[in-house]
């Protein structure tokens, strides 16, 4: 079975005060429903994640970034051997320049937290492990294994 190759970018900014924000959403569908989540999605036939990244951003936030201003933070493997079919490999990059303002789409609605209290209680289990050193500029590199639950991350055999 081939995994499938996702991407997933956190946008940033600091506000006025000096807040350090970053860009998430509540998935209105799919894979994660319900789940607060970065931007991001599949790879489409011939994309790299750079082209998937970019594309969805827009497609999920109306903001438009470029190519060279993403930076690649990292590759996690997500592992579902309770639902292969969940099973994925997730490129993971940070952006700190675009243009727009972010508005709702059918994917999710996005909306600027403070990285000084991610929401990790309403979003993917794992995210407590890896999201804030990223955020912090620290590459991660990992493999996540779910449990039956579908939810719960349980220590990799």
């Amino acid at each position: 079975m081939t995994v499938p190759q996702v991407c997933v970018c956190y946008l940033t900014r600091r506000t006025p005060t000096g807040e350090f924000q970053v860009l998430l959403g509540r998935k209105k569908r799919g894979l994660g429903l319900g789940n607060i989540v970065g931007l991001g999605g599949k790879l489409e036939r011939g994309e790299t994640a750079v082209d998937a990244a970019v594309r969805e951003i827009e497609e999920e936030s109306g903001l438009v970034v470029e190519a060279q201003n993403l930076v690649p933070l990292g590759v996690l493997t997500y592992l579902f051997p309770h639902r292969d079919s969940w099973s994925q490999v997730s490129t993971v990059f940070v952006c700190s320049e675009w243009t727009g303002t972010p508005r709702e789409s059918d994917e999710l609605n996005p909306e600027w937290f403070a990285v000084a209290a991610l929401p990790v209680k309403d979003m993917w289990d794992d995210a407590k492990h890896w999201l804030p050193g990223v955020l912090d500029g620290a590459p991660a590199h990992a493999t996540f294994t779910f449990g039956p639950d579908l939810k719960t991350v349980v220590p990799n055999a």
